[in-house]
């Protein structure tokens, strides 16, 4: 589940919870509500947990040398400024 789904979870809960006053036989919805609103939390902070993890940069082993050889460039008459 993503962030979209923790964020639906959390929102379903509090709608449940806050802004309805549904009576079912068998089911507090209240307390559904705030199952939904915790186990979306949860979620929230597992996911910004693992997205922190997957954010470090590792700097790369060996330098990067511009090797000035490598970028000749090849006059053919079209790109070195004739008809443009």
């Amino acid at each position: 589940m993503g962030l979209g789904g923790c964020i639906i979870l959390i929102a379903v809960g509090a709608i449940l919870t806050f802004a309805t006053d549904w009576d079912m036989q068998g089911v507090n919805l209240d307390l559904v509500g705030i199952i939904f609103m915790i186990v979306g939390l949860i979620g929230v902070a597992t996911f910004s947990s693992i997205a922190r993890r997957r954010r470090v940069v590792v700097p790369p082993a060996t330098p990067v040398v511009d090797d000035p050889a490598a970028h000749h460039h090849r006059r053919d008459g079209y790109s070195d400024g004739y008809g443009a």
